[in-house]
């Protein structure tokens, strides 16, 4: 099999999409899935400001910029009725072994984070 091709292949079986880690990406995504929900639940723009209190304008710009506040989110989230995963948001880390757990627990917890020093 040519170099290119297990190159590909490898790329293509992965778990996880470069996507995942970039920024924009996200907010892209996040966006038009809104959106998705939004047209899903039959509903028009305005009728989606009115319900969720968010303006016309933010909406808008949230659909076609993925630019949103975030108190602007979870309320375009109520109102679509998808606050489930918010739930998991900075939910803690998962631990890939029993070791990896173990060895948290000695660990000291740091109240704060460290100072940079330049």
């Amino acid at each position: 099999m040519p170099k290119d091709n297990i190159e590909a292949n490898m790329i293509s079986t992965n778990d996880f999409l470069l996507d995942d880690f970039n920024p924009g990406a996200i907010l892209k995504n996040i966006a038009v899935r809104a959106k998705r929900n939004r047209l899903e639940l039959n509903l028009s723009q305005n009728a989606l400001a009115a319900k969720s209190g968010v303006s016309l304008g933010s909406l808008k710009r949230f659909e076609q910029t993925a630019e949103i506040s975030l108190k602007n989110l979870v309320m375009l989230a109520v109102a679509l009725d998808a606050t489930n995963e918010f739930a998991s948001l900075f939910s803690g880390r998962k631990y890939q072994s029993i070791d990896e757990l173990l060895t948290k627990d000695k660990a000291k917890t740091a109240k704060r984070g460290r100072r940079n020093v330049y």
